[in-house]
């Protein structure tokens, strides 16, 4: 099991950046990915890295806008987020899924999930 903890999030106007941050204790394999959700809505894919490789994968909504990273010595993985639109405001989650191979990008793949923090941006 993956505790995980997500902080960062806020008020930004739109344009403007922010950075996430999850302090993931347990993991030493899989894939981190964050996901995030509309009010009303399932939770969508975001970004994700493989914890080894650090191969990543972005939805097609957020690529070239949002880069994830990891600091595998201090089990962290990042999101930062630039050029933010009032569109991205949801509650983002760090999850964590442990099975092997390929990156994994669907929510039922993912075992373990933080509290979630609330990112809005102003138009």
């Amino acid at each position: 099991q993956v505790q995980l903890v997500e902080s960062g999030g806020g008020l930004v106007q739109a344009g403007g950046s922010l950075r996430l941050s999850c302090t993931a204790s347990g993991l030493s394999s899989g894939t981190l990915g964050w996901f995030r959700q509309f009010p009303g809505k399932g939770r969508e894919f975001v970004a994700a890295i493989r914890w080894r490789s650090s191969s990543t994968a972005y939805a097609a909504s957020v690529k070239d806008r949002f880069t994830i990273s990891s600091d595998n010595a201090k089990n962290t993985v990042s999101l930062q987020m630039n050029n933010l639109r009032p569109e991205d405001t949801a509650v983002y989650y760090c999850a964590a899924a442990r099975r092997p191979g390929v990156i994994r990008v669907a929510v039922a793949e993912y075992d373990d999930w933080g509290q979630g923090t609330q990112v809005t941006v102003d138009s």
